[in-house]
């Protein structure tokens, strides 16, 4: 005869499974919304190279500005992506409705649509001051939604510990890398779309196509409740004094403040000729926008590649490593430009076209692939509760470091008198950018090399 206690301790156990069972499919339902939030807003992301580069030939042949204004344009309009911190302290200590990420992603992707759609609505001889206002109000809503984006990912990639049960936030960086890969497709897809598209429509139509996508993510956006997304509870609800009292707590941490300025300083001294070479390739060797297009696409496909890679096989190497090791290919590719301007590759039969495709595109990506091992690592670093707060700091640094190499470039490039119609000087400028690149190889020890799980202690 079975017992009362055996009757009643299976009982318990089916309960206990049945509660594993719910708590299995609540975690795949909290997954899926996470994925679906960050997918597409990551997507999205990397799909504005699709306006940008009708931003490019509208401004080159709309408004016929010279290449440093271009390349100031280019620069300038990051100036919104300096305040993330002030975003961040904001996304950390107020809450909208309950919520605290999910909202500033749907004001941002609002504040977009309201702005690349008020350039479609506008007439083809803009001026240049007022289509600069509109550009820096879509790049506050993009900073915006960056920075709600990157303090989920940072929120779900805290390392737990080695006693904990949930292994739902975990430190291997899967998320990161899904993160990357759906902004890589973006790109990839954009890049696409935008070369194709260059040739058949006008650039306003691209504007109010990119305007409609976004309308499409706001939509989506507001109607996810951010208690369906799972994310871990943060310490208080604390008030901006307190709050940037933290951040300044937090930069105070060795191990944050140098690898944060070594990791801008990597980008600040290195001087930007993306607007010169833009010129170079379409005024001077004549490139179909198409050749562009499909250039920005191998880019982007070989950053869709390094996120796989990075996932399955580089989780585990150095960050010192690796990020040194992209710093310095990177100055080697600016030495191949400069033996491409100088027409070494040419000599050997390849032509311009195919120089272009298989190099440009990978070189103006290659800037960004040590940002996955880097974040990786932050991601790690940031104090519980103030992950918005520290890495909208990171990118605010960085969106600062390419201005001051925007700006150094358009120095560089006016100082080896580089204009519209005379490139002479461009291998001058491209050989010291590539030596400027080799410069923070020097303080690579400030770059963190690994963050280990904590422990807990055993008590006596």
């Amino acid at each position: 005869m079975v017992s009362s206690e055996s009757i009643r301790e299976r009982g318990r156990r089916k309960r206990d499974k049945g509660g594993d069972n719910d708590s299995s499919s609540g975690g795949n339902e909290s997954e899926g919304m996470r994925k679906l939030l960050l997918g597409l807003g990551f997507w999205v992301q990397g799909f504005r190279c699709f306006p940008w580069m009708a931003v490019n030939f509208f401004l080159k042949d709309g408004l016929k500005v010279d290449p440093s204004t271009l390349q100031i344009l280019q620069s300038s309009a990051n100036l919104p992506m300096v305040a993330k911190p002030f975003y961040g302290i904001l996304s950390d200590s107020f809450y909208i409705f309950g919520q605290h990420r999910v909202p500033y992603i749907a004001i941002g992707a609002f504040l977009q649509a309201v702005s690349w759609t008020a350039i479609f609505l506008s007439p083809s001889n803009i001026s240049f001051f007022t289509i600069t206002l509109y550009l820096l109000l879509g790049n506050l809503g993009a900073s915006i939604v960056e920075v709600a984006n990157d303090a989920i990912v940072a929120e779900l990639g805290k390392p737990p510990s080695s006693s904990s049960k949930n292994k739902q936030h975990s430190s291997s960086g899967q998320l990161q890398s899904f993160v990357w890969i759906a902004s890589s497709v973006g790109g990839v897809l954009g890049n696409l779309a935008g070369g194709i598209a260059i040739d058949r429509v006008s650039a306003q139509v691209m504007f109010l196509m990119f305007g409609i996508l976004l309308t499409i993510q706001f939509l989506v956006t507001i109607f996810i409740h951010e208690s369906s997304l799972d994310l871990p509870k943060s310490p208080s609800n604390l008030g901006i004094k307190k709050q940037l009292s933290e951040l300044l707590d937090a930069l105070r941490k060795p191990e944050i403040c140098y690898s944060i300025l070594w990791f801008a300083a990597s980008y600040a001294v290195v001087p930007a000729l993306t607007g010169t070479m833009f010129y170079y390739q379409t005024q001077h060797l004549g490139i179909e926008s198409s050749v562009l297009g499909i250039s920005k696409v191998f880019g982007q496909a070989a950053m869709l590649l390094w996120g796989i890679i990075y996932n399955k096989n580089l989780k585990s190497t150095s960050p010192r490593k690796l990020i040194s090791a992209i710093q310095a290919t990177m100055a080697v590719l600016m030495f191949s430009d400069f033996l491409f301007v100088k027409g070494v590759y040419r000599m050997f039969g390849i032509p311009d076209s195919l120089y272009v495709v298989l190099f440009s595109g990978f070189l103006e990506v290659l800037y960004f692939f040590k940002i996955l091992p880097f974040t990786v690592v932050m991601a790690q670093l940031c104090p519980p509760g103030y992950e918005g707060s520290v890495m909208a700091f990171l990118m605010s640094a960085i969106a600062l470091a390419v201005i001051i190499s925007g700006y150094f470039g358009v120095a560089l490039s006016s100082f080896v008198q580089v204009t519209g119609n005379d490139f002479s000087g461009l291998r001058h400028a491209l050989l010291i950018q590539s030596v400027c690149t080799l410069l923070p190889l020097y303080w690579s020890s400030c770059i963190p090399d690994g963050v280990k799980p904590k422990t807990k202690s055993k008590e006596g």
